[in-house]
């Protein structure tokens, strides 16, 4: 709980990181995953994860290692793109949508039980976002288009977790990072090259973000929730992850001077309460 916990703190910090680089939003994506496979790659090499390792045997392995490198990199490439065409609160709010997704999928696909504590607390957790997002009245300023590709890219982000948290019974969180952020950065470089008229940023602090998003939000953040995937249920660690927004909202508040509300503050409360409800459940 502490790593998931923990995981999605350093994830919500790269909505500072993307609106800070100096470079578009596909290629800020290939960035992310790409420079995050330095320090992946070291721990690799320091044979850190070793004792827990297991190294794929059939090609039915490697493809299944490299399927969450493809949802990620379609949910990526999706996001980035709906903010650029629908408001940031509609893209933001629809992307969080991934719980329902994940609770969905995990029933259907593997009758993962669902009690309605639980389908309560998700309920109040996605109350909670709408409001710390400003309410209803703060949804209507999107496109529709936008607003389908960032539901898009809260389906692809379920995908994402239900294939890590497959994996997690068969092979160590390392070998999992490492298979899937190279395909996810070779999936996202043609799209970039494709989209975007440069690829490098100019100066300095243009890296320095990149390597901050891709240090602390790829290769902290995802490595940690794909540890705690290995300890408990996609559904409630999908939902858990919801403590994005909130902790996006203060980074914003503290890092950006960007305000924070009575109502944003009321909707960060509600969705902790929705998590804690879920929990129980």
């Amino acid at each position: 709980m502490a790593a998931l916990l923990v995981g999605g703190v350093a994830i919500a910090g790269s909505p500072i990181f993307v609106r800070l680089s100096e470079v578009g939003p596909m290629a800020t994506a290939f960035w992310r995953v790409a420079l995050a496979l330095i320090p992946l790659l070291a721990w690799s090499w320091l044979g850190k994860d070793a004792a827990a390792d297991r190294r794929p045997e059939r090609l039915s392995d490697y493809a299944l290692l490299i399927l969450p490198g493809v949802f990620l990199a379609i949910d990526l490439g999706a996001w980035h793109l709906s903010l650029t065409m629908t408001s940031v609160a509609n893209a933001t709010l629809l992307a969080n949508l991934a719980p329902v997704f994940v609770t969905l999928a995990g029933w259907a696909l593997f009758r993962s039980p669902v009690s309605g504590i639980f389908g309560a607390g998700l309920a109040t957790a996605i109350v909670g976002v709408v409001v710390l997002k400003g309410g209803p009245a703060a949804l209507g300023g999107g496109d529709l288009a936008g607003d389908g590709i960032a539901i898009v890219a809260a389906m692809f982000y379920a995908g994402y977790i239900l294939a890590i948290g497959q994996l997690r019974s068969r092979f160590s969180t390392n070998r999992i990072m490492i298979w899937s952020t190279a395909s996810a950065a070779l999936c996202i470089l043609p799209m970039t090259l494709l989209t975007e008229p440069a690829l490098f940023p100019p100066s300095a602090f243009g890296w320095a973000m990149l390597v901050g998003l891709a240090f602390v939000s790829h290769a902290g953040g995802q490595v940690a929730i794909t540890y705690a995937l290995a300890y408990l249920p996609p559904a409630f660690s999908s939902l858990t992850l919801l403590v994005q927004p909130v902790v996006a909202a203060v980074l914003a508040w503290v890092l950006l001077s960007e305000p924070v509300g009575l109502m944003q503050a009321t909707g960060g409360a509600i969705v902790l309460i929705g998590i804690l409800i879920a929990r129980r459940g």
